[in-house]
């Protein structure tokens, strides 16, 4: 039998050292505390700031697994008046917004929870959120769990020692752990400390995100239709509000965000057409490159990486920030399970499993979002029609349907427990 598993040395600062307090990495913070590790969160920004509507204007498309994860961590109650549950899903490819709701193409897919309520206990197919309230309700948890975070305070490098690493911060402070995660994005201090290299390409393209309030009710509908400039997402909010989502060149998109607000309403008023009523721009537009980044590794000698330092992908299926969480659960299972056995939580073989168990998954989505990518994103007469096709095809098989819609809904694979909603 395994030794038990020795109290953290007074040598060491925590656990686990985590940089980037983002989502990914609060989550992550969050179930280590609820499985017995001590963490700490190391972020540039003052966690105050990202609170702030102008900090990030981005919504996130939640799996309703994702959401049984943070139950099961205690956040998610404080988050559920926030979330706009996405009853349907309706996806055109048509040059005309809410045609295929209109009967005004045959290429259209519809996705309906009812479907599949009897499998998922009724669940939604998933959430919308505003990125800063699931901040907000992920920092109040972190306050009231009593776990540390320095911010603002930046990563300047990482040492890797026999049993343990060295995170020095801009500050000249140095923190010691067995285990440094970095997850503080594409420009991730730790991934290029550790060595680890990253294979990825610019799409030339960027996303524009604005948040609108609708004359109509949206009654839990989530809208994609794929225009000639590229895909264009009507996604809802509580409230009777949308968040916007779609690609345009990058010149064309910075030229968006500072287009005065009756000129983006205007706009948004002929890609929308009148079937949700008048659209009012509420808050400012955001503008961000869009690019495919994948880490060579997942791990290294006493690092682990998580969320964008790990995959960044395209957001045109929603499935960015649902890739980083199942990495802070399956992560945060890895090391709960091997402090219990008495290991040693940064040794490689215990980060090889977490590896190992995201590899495919991370790839898979990767790679399906880059197909997505280059066959919507383009308005070549001969892809139009094969891709109309396609969408039309699976609408008509019900097998396909549901398969989908619980892909999406990250109710498939091998999950760790926290996406069940089990505890550690």
């Amino acid at each position: 039998m395994p030794a038990p598993y020795a109290a953290m040395s007074e040598s060491f600062s925590a656990d686990v050292i985590i940089a980037g307090a983002g989502m990914a990495g609060a989550t992550l913070a969050l179930s280590l505390h609820h499985g017995g590790l001590k963490a700490i969160l190391v972020d540039p920004q003052p966690f105050a700031s990202q609170l702030e509507p102008t900090f990030d204007g981005r919504s996130s498309a939640v799996a309703f697994s994702t959401f049984r994860a943070w139950d099961a961590i205690g956040v998610g109650a404080a988050m559920r008046p926030d979330a706009q549950r996405i009853d349907q899903i309706l996806v055109t490819d048509g040059r005309r917004p809410g045609a295929a709701s209109r009967g005004q193409t045959p290429f259209f897919l519809h996705f309906d929870s009812a479907e599949i309520a009897d499998r998922v206990e009724s669940e939604p197919l998933g959430y919308m959120m505003e990125n800063r309230r699931v901040r907000a309700a992920l920092s109040a948890a972190i306050e009231q769990a009593g776990i540390e975070v320095l911010a603002p305070a930046r990563v300047t490098g990482v040492e890797r020692e026999p049993g343990r690493a060295k995170v020095m911060l801009a500050d000249g402070r140095i923190l010691t752990a067995p285990l440094v995660v970095g997850a503080e994005g594409r420009a991730s201090v730790v991934r290029q400390a550790a060595g680890i290299g990253v294979i990825g390409w610019p799409y030339g393209q960027s996303g524009v995100v604005a948040t609108v309030k609708l004359g109509k009710p949206h009654q839990g509908v989530a809208h994609e239709y794929f225009l000639p400039s590229g895909p264009f997402a009507i996604l809802p909010l509580t409230e009777d509000r949308a968040s916007l989502v779609w690609t345009e060149k990058t010149d064309a998109a910075e030229a968006l965000r500072g287009a005065r607000p009756e000129v983006l309403a205007s706009l948004l008023s002929r890609r929308f057409g009148p079937f949700l009523g008048k659209v009012e721009v509420v808050g400012p537009t955001f503008v961000y490159p869009l690019s495919m980044q994948l880490a060579e590794r997942m791990v290294a000698p006493r690092v682990a990486l998580l969320g964008d330092a790990a995959h960044a992908i395209h957001p045109i299926a929603g499935q960015g920030l649902n890739l980083g969480l199942k990495g802070s659960a399956a992560l945060a299972q890895v090391l709960v399970e091997a402090m219990r056995l008495g290991e040693d939580i940064g040794s490689e073989a215990v980060l090889d499993r977490y590896a190992r168990w995201r590899r495919f998954d991370v790839i898979a989505v990767a790679g399906m979002m880059e197909v997505f990518t280059r066959l919507f994103s383009n308005d070549i007469p001969l892809v139009r029609a094969a891709r109309g096709v396609g969408i039309s095809l699976v609408n008509s098989i019900g097998p396909a349907r549901r398969f989908f819609m619980e892909e999406a809904g990250g109710a498939t694979g091998d999950l760790p427990r926290l996406l069940r909603g089990q505890a550690l």
